[in-house]
């Protein structure tokens, strides 16, 4: 399931460079298709009779889940329309090195010395790749500069909310299935994102054929195959060993947004360096 789980989330780079629509419009049609069959499922394997034994506690943790999950789609898209799917894919990817980080205060689990040496590899990895992929504007003003820097500190901030959402569903599949539990956090990210999109200008329709066929895309590969087969994976595995996986998607993304002829975007070798040096950084960080 994890391997499968690695190969949807590897294509959601190259499929949202590939949409002109606003990163909101893309979570948001990304999720609602998702949560179709979904709910089907849900329904058929007899999942909502568990939300009538439900805690509040885990009912809040699922759907505060939910809630980051939809903050980091809105990050982690917006991202990519400013800095580089190398860069973007490996900055999101910190979130294993934030997880062994906020374990040690929200769940009493501090980090081994040896895991803080890996967080200090990973993260002057990622200030590495920050600034290697920072080139400077044609015109000496530096706007690319502080561009592909937002666009880090964006992938930043995807991981954070990342990592939040993986800490959190791992509490609430201890008590749900897989469907049960993807059906509220989906769908709370779902509502989030229809709250934001009007504030943030984000067009939910009409969308032209070949924006469908994205979003269709995302919500297969990247949505039910990886974001799903992973959150089946928590309810048997510890929440750092299932955000591992997220290792490869950087491998797989890169290597499909240079080898796509629509995309072509072949990574310098210093982004290719310090992004092996964020990958040395985690596994350090996270192996036990």
């Amino acid at each position: 399931m994890l391997a499968g789980a690695l190969l949807g989330i590897s294509l959601a780079a190259p499929l949202i460079r590939l949409s002109d629509a606003h990163p909101i419009t893309i979570a948001t049609w990304r999720l609602a298709i998702a949560l179709v069959p979904i709910a089907v499922l849900a329904w058929r394997a007899g999942s909502l009779r568990a939300y009538r034994t439900l805690s509040r506690r885990h009912l809040f943790s699922a759907l505060g889940a939910g809630v980051l999950l939809a903050l980091h789609f809105w990050s982690w898209n917006a991202s990519l329309r400013y800095t580089s799917v190398a860069a973007s894919v490996t900055l999101v990817n910190l979130q294993p090195v934030l997880i062994a980080a906020i374990s040690a205060r929200w769940l009493g689990e501090p980090p081994s010395r040896r895991q803080w040496v890996g967080i200090v590899i990973a993260m002057l990895g990622a200030i590495g790749v920050a600034w290697v992929d920072a080139p400077a504007s044609a015109n000496g003003t530096g706007l690319a500069t502080r561009s592909a820097l937002f666009g880090d500190a964006l992938a930043v901030l995807g991981a954070i909310t990342a990592a939040g959402y993986y800490l959190l569903g791992r509490t609430v599949r201890q008590v749900l299935d897989t469907w049960g539990y993807v059906l509220l956090a989906y769908g709370a990210a779902l509502c989030t994102l229809l709250l934001l999109a009007t504030p943030a200008g984000a067009t939910l329709w009409p969308q032209p054929p070949r924006e469908w066929a994205v979003f269709a895309a995302l919500a297969v590969g990247p949505m039910l195959l990886g974001h799903t087969g992973m959150n089946y994976a928590l309810g048997r595995l510890p929440a750092y060993l299932v955000n591992l996986t997220v290792l490869g998607e950087p491998v797989g993304a890169t290597l499909l947004a240079a080898v796509l002829p629509f995309i072509g975007e072949v990574p310098s070798v210093g982004t290719v360096a310090c992004g092996a040096v964020v990958l040395v950084g985690v596994v350090v960080a996270a192996r036990r």
